[in-house]
């Protein structure tokens, strides 16, 4: 996913609207939780928002917001463990220093020693005057750096960009340069400047791909992280927007179908094809190749100790929490009693 050039309230949401989607969002979370007390709510955002131009939610009211936007968003795939979802509110960040290290706690308190647990960092939001005082342009906070060779690319070419503009402003990456080559953090101010931000590899535990029977696969060298950090995300809520990175459970067959296997990514089907000595005649080899390197993804993960799904498990919701499946949206929003992603 690529975040927006810029943060600001919508063209479909004028600051005059604040009232009326505040107003919204409080009705909606009174309704459904069968809390009393709206109308005095309501009377303290309405004086808020003629005071400031703005209003605060509540921790609960933030909390509420967010676990909503998950359970309502297009994005199916993992949605039913909504009601577990971690809400750190990091609503008091305000410098490029602090929100480094906020996105390595993000990242150690959800791996959480290999038993991952879903969470969102939210950070502080955008104003009716401007972007927030800062959000993160990195799609995710662990992505491997693209490195043009004479031979094609070294890495992830999904990250050509986002490594030129990381080189562009300043970093040099390793002196020898590898396949799998932590990014660091890029991210933008409110005056539009775009900041690296130092990435301790520390913080983001990677899981070695290897395979019980096929001791070769371990000789590709392959490896991924643990724990998706979706880094550019936004939530919004309310007549307000949040930066907001959020952190869910990677299932196998999006690490070995779309990341590892894909030709326009690290494109390893040939290489296991090889490995196995499929014949070239066999239709099925490359079905075979990628069922081997989803054996491999799930038992790697599951001998590191490391939470992972696959497809079987999330293809089985209930009818009442996923009717509809749509592309994963940059932002989620939970204004509304049909609140859908948007960016």
């Amino acid at each position: 996913m690529t975040a927006p050039s810029t943060v600001r309230r919508r063209a479909d949401m004028p600051h005059d609207q604040l009232p009326t989607q505040a107003h919204a969002f409080l009705r909606q979370r009174h309704n459904e939780l069968g809390m009393p007390g709206l109308a005095r709510r309501w009377r303290e955002v309405r004086a808020e928002i003629r005071a400031n131009g703005t209003w605060r939610p509540t921790y609960d009211e933030l909390t509420y917001a967010a676990r909503v936007a998950w359970r309502n968003s297009g994005r199916c795939i993992g949605r039913l463990r909504w009601p577990s979802l971690i809400v750190r509110d990091r609503r008091h960040i305000t410098t490029l220093q602090d929100v480094g290290r906020e996105l390595a706690a993000h990242l150690d308190e959800a791996t959480n020693g290999g038993r991952i647990r879903s969470i969102i960092t939210v950070l502080a939001p955008a104003t009716h005057t401007g972007p927030p005082p800062a959000r993160i342009i990195s799609p995710q906070l662990a992505r491997y750096a693209a490195w043009p060779s004479r031979d094609g690319i070294i890495g992830d070419p999904a990250n050509l960009a986002l490594t030129s503009l990381a080189t562009d402003l300043g970093w040099s990456g390793p002196t020898r340069r590898g396949p799998f080559d932590l990014l660091p953090w890029i991210a933008a101010t409110n005056d539009g400047g775009l900041h690296l931000l130092p990435t301790d590899p520390a913080h983001i535990l990677e899981v070695p791909i290897h395979h019980p029977d096929y001791p070769w696969i371990a000789d590709l060298e392959l490896r991924w992280p643990a724990v998706p950090v979706i880094s550019n995300m936004a939530l919004h809520f309310g007549g307000l927007r949040f930066p907001a990175p959020f952190s869910g459970t990677f299932m196998a067959s999006e690490i070995a179908t779309r990341n590892l296997a894909d030709e326009h990514r690290y494109h390893q089907l040939p290489a296991i094809i090889a490995g196995l000595g499929l014949d070239d005649r066999d239709r099925l080899r490359a079905d075979k190749a990628l069922l081997t390197l989803h054996e491999a993804v799930l038992y790697s993960f599951e001998a590191a100790g490391v939470s992972i799904t696959d497809h079987h498990r999330e293809s089985r919701p209930s009818p009442a929490s996923c009717s509809t499946r749509k592309p994963p949206a940059a932002s989620w929003s939970a204004t509304g009693a049909g609140s859908t992603p948007t960016r």
